[in-house]
């Protein structure tokens, strides 16, 4: 069965710190186009930030920009997620995706996780 699971998200106040992972099983992430996006309650997806299937680039969302850092470890098929400086307007559940390597971003046509809920509240 192809999924993906995120795990690490949680409550922390801000300017805490929270490190994000994502379990493939069913494939391996090899070459794929990986992404963390998230939802806020009454608020559209938005992506995050994303990184191709070599590793060599990536995109960030200028919110996150600086705080953020997205990574890949493709003999654990494994994504990740490392949250700095995090903010209150950074709530929001947070989804892993992967697709096929022609694509800057996951499509909503790929593969996509449940998500895991960060709070950050004081």
């Amino acid at each position: 069965q192809v999924q993906l699971v995120e795990s690490g998200g949680g409550s922390v106040q801000p300017g805490g710190s929270l490190r994000l992972s994502c379990a493939a099983s069913g494939f391996t992430l090899d070459y794929y186009v990986l992404g963390w996006f998230r939802q806020a309650p009454g608020k559209e997806r938005e992506g995050v930030s994303c990184i191709s299937g070599s590793g060599g680039s990536t995109y960030y969302a200028d919110s996150v920009k600086g705080r953020f850092t997205i990574s890949r470890d493709d003999a654990k098929n494994m994504m990740y997620l490392q949250m700095n400086s995090l903010k209150p307007e950074d709530t929001a559940v947070y989804y892993c995706a992967a697709d096929f390597p022609y694509t800057t971003c996951p499509r909503p046509s790929g593969t996509w996780g449940k998500g895991t809920q960060v709070t950050v509240s004081s």
